[in-house]
């Protein structure tokens, strides 16, 4: 199976630093928490949140294919549709949560920019780098 991603469409917004996100980031911890404002950063190890932000910016699982090592996934990704870049693989979403679960990984994520428009930006952390 061919892996190859649709031609770029990036967003025109640049990925925001995420050590100074982690130091600013507001946990959720439940579907039903909301930021305390626009742009936040937030942060979680909730899969039910995750699941929920990826399904609706139609963000699905994924990995590098050749990266798994020991029988676990190698790097994880969501792979967005529309967007350039790496090859990823399709993977499920109870593969994709085991290995995140596994290596003590937190979603660092933004719902919206500062401006209101949706944001995509995200990126998986080690807990000890987001509590520490």
């Amino acid at each position: 199976m061919n892996y190859q991603r649709r031609p770029s469409t990036r967003n025109v917004h640049t990925s925001p630093d995420s050590s100074r996100l982690l130091k600013q980031a507001q946990e959720i911890s439940s579907p039903t928490d909301r930021p305390a404002r626009p742009g936040r950063a937030l942060v979680t190890t909730d899969h039910e949140v995750i699941r929920r932000w990826a399904e609706r910016r139609g963000a699905r699982p994924a990995t590098m294919p050749g990266s798994a090592y020991n029988g676990h996934l190698g790097v994880l990704r969501l792979d967005f549709p529309g967007y350039g870049g790496a090859v990823l693989q399709p993977v499920d979403w109870d593969e994709w949560f085991a290995d995140f679960d596994a290596r003590g990984l937190s979603f660092l994520y933004q719902e919206q920019w500062a401006d209101g428009s949706l944001s995509n930006f995200n990126r998986l952390e080690g807990v000890d780098r987001v509590v520490g």
